[in-house]
């Protein structure tokens, strides 16, 4: 948490202090004060928190790793068995004849010996052109801090794998056109479009934050380590990171933007815990106790009477003993992965 990546020029005097920002924007959790300030105010970011098993996210991560290390071994090979080649065409270029040095071009027939010769060469230059431009970054990048946002090795090796991680990700080019969000309606109204589709609940339950990488977005290795390390040390709650979408304005300093109001807020809570609730189970080996959850609640919701309080309490201790029978604690399994007491508006 000692790096600071700050650049835009701000200070107190450029925020305004008197009056907020209007909606969907408002400042963001005070608790996420010491991670804000490890952020690039050129872009913008968002957190939440993966659920998905440990054991499929290393699955997951295996894929580049075994890609990267066949990308390694092929530029290894290739420049063991080239360097003495290039190496050859050097020492002709610098007079000293040897096996790769062309006699006097005069005496040459050019489609018979000169041509092929060129030939050879320029495909031979061109390959190990591209596998130093466009193959060889991906392992380097895989491994090395190279653009100074870290590498997935460097943060799987802080971070290993855990059932839920803090995920962090960061605007690509289009964070320039954006400009002003909170003023400028053309700004704000590109910058809402691009943030509604990376934080879609189904996105976000669906894949594991590894694979959330596109046009758009990219994952932020250090910040993703820099919030970890707040939930290693008891400086915040992983919940403190869970959908969290950060811009900086020169007025108003670091803001974060509500997405959903009222009911379609609720909603969305709603599905993201039954997604985590969901994933728990699977993890336990237990998905077919989710569907028989599901098909219960179904069926009760859509009997005559409606739903009140008191069937929700009797349908609720039928479920408790359903999971009981399987040696799963429903209370307890719904604190730890959805990190509620209950349902979301309920």
């Amino acid at each position: 948490m000692a790096r600071q990546r700050n650049t835009a020029k701000s200070g107190p005097s450029s925020k305004r202090k008197d009056v907020g920002p209007l909606p969907p924007f408002k400042p963001p959790p005070e608790v996420l004060g010491p991670f804000l300030e490890t952020l690039d105010e050129r872009h913008v970011y968002i957190t939440h928190v993966d659920s998905k098993p440990a054991d499929f996210k290393r699955k997951v991560f295996l894929v580049p790793v075994f890609m990267n290390i066949c990308v390694a071994a092929l530029c290894t090979w290739r420049v063991y068995h080239i360097a003495p080649y290039y190496l050859q065409l050097l020492l002709s270029m610098m007079g000293y004849s040897n096996e790769t040095t062309l006699g006097p071009v005069a005496e040459l027939d050019f489609w018979t010996e000169l041509a092929p010769e060129l030939g050879r060469r320029a495909l031979s230059f061109a390959l190990d052109f591209v596998l130093a431009v466009f193959l060889w970054p991906w392992p380097a990048e895989f491994c090395a801090d190279l653009r100074g946002n870290g590498s997935p090795l460097l943060w799987r090796w802080a971070v290993g794998f855990r059932d839920r991680e803090v995920v962090v990700r960061r605007s690509r080019d289009w964070d320039r056109a954006v400009r002003d969000v909170v003023h400028n309606a053309e700004g704000r109204s590109l910058f809402m479009a691009r943030v509604g589709m990376a934080t879609s609940p189904l996105l976000i339950n669906e894949k594991t934050g590894y694979v959330l990488m596109d046009a758009d977005w990219d994952l932020d290795w250090k910040g993703m380590i820099d919030a970890t390390a707040m939930v290693d040390r008891k400086m915040a709650a992983i919940e403190a990171f869970r959908t969290v979408v950060l811009v900086f304005h020169e007025e108003y300093g670091w803001l974060s933007v509500d997405l959903k109001l009222g009911d379609e807020k609720v909603e969305d809570e709603r599905r993201r815990q039954v997604f985590a609730f969901r994933d728990a189970l699977a993890a336990l080996g237990k998905e077919e106790l989710f569907y028989r959850w599901i098909e219960t609640v179904q069926f009760e919701t859509s009997q005559p009477g409606g739903f009140g309080p008191e069937k929700q309490a009797e349908v609720a201790e039928r479920i408790r003993d359903m999971f009981a029978k399987q040696g799963v604690n429903f209370d307890e399994l719904w604190k730890e992965s959805v990190g509620s007491d209950g349902l979301a508006g309920m």
